[in-house]
């Protein structure tokens, strides 16, 4: 059964429109030296895991309000046994959205084709050249790719969202990644936050200013139904 490395009890923030919790699993298959979750990234091993009877309990007790489970990480996708926790969510008539990072477009494919996922929240890390210094390790970019047309082609509500991480993304990536999700539904620009990073340097690096970040939203706008601007 999936581990169970972290839990928060009411994040409305991580599934917008709904009352909803978070669970947090761990391990990760990139290594992005911005990541803010290094625990869970580099020492899953060293957290403690919530027992499963805990788990169900927590969703029973909440049974008359809570609304949905947002499912992150770590990359939730690396674990084989995902659809039996997402199963047991969906057993309970709650709402399931998943963070993921593309690497493993036949798994969320599959989650999609079992009707076991209702939002599914995709980041894109940079332009696709990019790809690899931003994830901190090779990338498959055609899999990347793969991911962004099963989400966009399925019946999902979904967001595709990008952290402004100076010296990873600029005003030309925006324009690369707008292009590459031309058509989309919703885009997320995400403010960089300089805290507990996985490399140490990064929490040196000055975020960009609000008025630059308004930019790129502009430069966004034309390609999707809705972009949002995140986290200033």
């Amino acid at each position: 059964m999936v581990e169970i490395k972290g839990l928060e009890k009411f994040a409305p923030r991580d599934f917008p429109g709904f009352i909803a919790a978070t669970v947090f699993l761990g391990r990760c298959n990139f290594k992005c030296p911005y990541c803010h979750n290094a625990d869970l990234v580099l020492r899953p091993d060293s957290l403690p895991t919530f027992p499963i009877d805990y788990f169900l309990a927590f969703l029973d007790v909440r049974k008359d309000w809570l609304e949905g489970v947002c499912i992150t990480g770590g990359e939730p996708l690396l674990h084989d046994d995902l659809d039996i926790l997402l199963a047991i969510i969906k057993e309970r008539n709650l709402l399931v959205k998943i963070d993921t990072n593309g690497a493993f477009p036949e798994r969320l494919a599959s989650l999609i084709k079992k009707e076991l996922l209702d939002h599914v929240a995709m980041d894109v890390k940079t332009s696709f050249e990019k790809y690899t210094e931003a994830a901190g390790c090779p990338v498959n970019i055609e899999n990347i790719k793969k991911s962004i047309a099963i989400i966009k082609e399925s019946d999902l509500d979904y967001t595709f969202r990008t952290t402004a991480v100076p010296g990873l993304v600029d005003r030309e990536d925006i324009e690369k990644i707008s292009l590459a999700l031309k058509g989309s539904k919703m885009f997320r620009i995400q403010q960089y936050v300089p805290n507990n990073t996985l490399e140490s340097d990064y929490e040196n690096i000055k975020p960009y200013l609000t008025e630059e970040l308004r930019g790129w939203v502009k430069i966004a706008e034309p390609h999707f139904t809705e972009v949002r601007l995140e986290g200033v």
